[in-house]
Parts: C-alpha cells; sequence; structure tokens
C-alpha cells in the first residue's frame, strides 16, 4: 500500500478525528485507516488492528485519494419511505384507537403495535403518539353525576365561592371516616442519603376514627373534631360546633354532600332551631365541588399516610395538632372551574 501524501492540514483534522470521544465510530476508524497507511503499515496489521477486511481498505483509501478528507463520508442515497407518513400516522392511529391487543391486553405498548401491524418501527409508533399526545398506558377515572337538577345544584355552590353573601360565612362540610390507626409491628427504618423511609410490612390495627372539618371558603381556617362514630348526632355536634366558632346570628352556609346523616330529622330539627344556618347538597357523585376534599387530601398526604398510631387517642392528638397549626397560617383555595368543555357528559344510548 502506498501512502496517502498527507498535507499537515489533513494530517491534524485526521488526528483530531482518530482521538475524538464525540466521532462516530465509523468516521474514528477511517481516520484511522488513513493515518496508518500513511506511516506504511501493512494491509495484514491494519485489517488486525481494526478488525476489517481489504475491501474496506480498498474503498476508503481509494474514496481517500480521489476526494481527499470528502472522500471519508459515506454517501448513502437513502431510500423512499415504505407507506406515505400521512397513510402511515392514519395506520398506526386507527389500530391504536379502533382496536384491542389480540393478546387480550387492555391496551397497546409500542412494541405490541408495532410488532402487530409488522413493517412499522417501534419508535416510528412512539413518535407517532407523541405527535398526537397519545398514551395508551394512562388511565385517569371519572365519575358522572346522575342527578337531574346538576346545574342548578352546581350554580348553587359555585356562586357562594364566587360571589358569597355579604357577612355571611361559608363552610364547606365533609367527614373522612374510618381512619385507622396503625402502629407497625416492626421499627421504622428513617430517611437518609440514597434511601427513602420505610416501614415495617406488618401492622397492628389500634381502632378507627372519623374526621368531621369544616374549611372556611373565606379564609382557608378549617374547625374539626373527631369522633369514634360517623352518625346524624355526631354531624349535628359538630354543626353546633361550627356555629358557636362564628359570632351569633352570623348567616351561615353549609356545602355538604348527600350522605344519609346529612338529612336526617334531627339534621331537620337542628336548622329549625337555628335558622341562620343553611345547608347547600352538591350534586350526586360530585365531591370536586367540596373544597374541604382538598384540604382531606392534605391531611392524609401530610399526616395519615407515613403516620404510625399507638393508639386511637394518639391518632387524634396528631389529627388535631396538624388543624391548630394549619390555622396559624391559613390560605384560601383559589378555586375555579375555567374550562366548561372538559365536562364529562353522559354518552346517549345507541
Amino acid at each position: 500500500m502506498g501512502k496517502m501524501n498527507l498535507t499537515d492540514t489533513e494530517r491534524a483534522q485526521l488526528l483530531w478525528a482518530a482521538r475524538s470521544r464525540t466521532v462516530r465510530a465509523a468516521d474514528v476508524r477511517r481516520a484511522k485507516l488513513i493515518l496508518m497507511l500513511e506511516d506504511g503499515e501493512s494491509r495484514d496489521g491494519i485489517m488486525s488492528a481494526l478488525g476489517c477486511d481489504s475491501r474496506f481498505i480498498a474503498r476508503w483509501s481509494g474514496g481517500f485519494l480521489n476526494e481527499r478528507l470528502a472522500g471519508m463520508y459515506a454517501r448513502h442515497p437513502g431510500r423512499a419511505p415504505v407507506q406515505p407518513p400521512a397513510k402511515l400516522e392514519a395506520r398506526v392511529l386507527s389500530r391504536t384507537l379502533k382496536h384491542k391487543p389480540a393478546d387480550g391486553s387492555t391496551h397497546w405498548s409500542s412494541y405490541k403495535l408495532a410488532s402487530e401491524l409488522g413493517d412499522v418501527s417501534v419508535s416510528a409508533v412512539q413518535r407517532i403518539w407523541r405527535k398526537h399526545g397519545i398514551k395508551p398506558q394512562r388511565l385517569e377515572r371519572h365519575m358522572v353525576s346522575n342527578d337531574p337538577d346538576f346545574e342548578t345544584k352546581a350554580a348553587d355552590v359555585i356562586g357562594l365561592y364566587l360571589n358569597p353573601p355579604a357577612h355571611a360565612a361559608v363552610f364547606c362540610v365533609d367527614e373522612k371516616t374510618a381512619i385507622q390507626a396503625l402502629e407497625r409491628r416492626d421499627r421504622m427504618l428513617p430517611l437518609s442519603p440514597g434511601r427513602a423511609e420505610s416501614h415495617g410490612f406488618e401492622y397492628k390495627r389500634n381502632g378507627t376514627l372519623s374526621l368531621f372539618a369544616a374549611f372556611n371558603t373565606a379564609t382557608g381556617e378549617v374547625v374539626g373534631k373527631t369522633a369514634l362514630r360517623h352518625t346524624s348526632e355526631q354531624f349535628v355536634a359538630f354543626l353546633t360546633d361550627v356555629v358557636a366558632s362564628q359570632p351569633k346570628r352570623r348567616e351561615i352556609h353549609v356545602i355538604c354532600d348527600n350522605v344519609s346523616s346529612h338529612k336526617t330529622q334531627r339534621v331537620a330539627d337542628f336548622l329549625t332551631a337555628h335558622r341562620n344556618v343553611r345547608l347547600h347538597f352538591t350534586p350526586t357523585y360530585s365531591s370536586w365541588l367540596n373544597q374541604v376534599e382538598n384540604w382531606f387530601s392534605r391531611i392524609q398526604r401530610d399526616v395519615i399516610a407515613h403516620g404510625v398510631f399507638t393508639s386511637v387517642k394518639d391518632l387524634d392528638r396528631k389529627l388535631m395538632r396538624y388543624i391548630r397549626e394549619h390555622n396559624q397560617n391559613p390560605k384560601p383555595i383559589k378555586w375555579k372551574y375555567d374550562d366548561p368543555s372538559r365536562r364529562i357528559r353522559p354518552v346517549p344510548n345507541q
């Protein structure tokens, strides 16, 4: 093999490519070939060092001699796509949206769909899904209200949020029932660098509590009370506490759900005795309209989910402490429902 007669510029460029950690491996290999030829390496030595054959040497040495550095890059003409992109997208979308996998799976994966279609790559499926915002692996849940007076009740509740009566208090009230006082049998492993906090798998049940909470929509303050049972009597007792937390004769509006304990004769008698208190019921299956549910999710996350409770009394103490600390710096919820187009409507019978 003859020398390549490199100029200083060509040698510098080839040396840079041969030593680079970012250049493609194929380009590094070709650069090394030309440098070894320039240094007089034998054909057998080059094939052994680069793991190539004589055709590789002949092709790229000839390309360099004809075009110098420009001849070091492949000129693959490529090929036309097997199918027009629009047609390919239509096939992928149609199969994804209108069919289920043949193996009985509930949803597609990109690998299953590519295998089903046969002539489409996994990356092409992923790219089309990403372009059209399709995520078969995700599942969201919803509950459609069957309340015939949905619009009227929802408007009533939303009106209390957005335009509450002057000089009146608006409370969102609900019960978080059957909170378990769980005590772990094994010692807890604390949070440490590189390791999450860990609770033992086995636990001991020490009883349950129900938490009554009234969220003041104007201030964010919470009136809370625990009870061993969730009954109409306990609900009325809690409403008495809510009334006692406000100045006498202040108008009080209470937003609550449709559970049976909120609609007993005992509750009706309480409302008769307290003319300044009015109950507003959310539509059925519409707990998202009640702001106290948002606050319940906080206490679930902050206290209950990771908590270890040695007794019902210990659970009560920790719940009430959280409420007291919350009320030191309460904040109202900036509640809004600004996309009516997302409201879920029942599908008409076919």
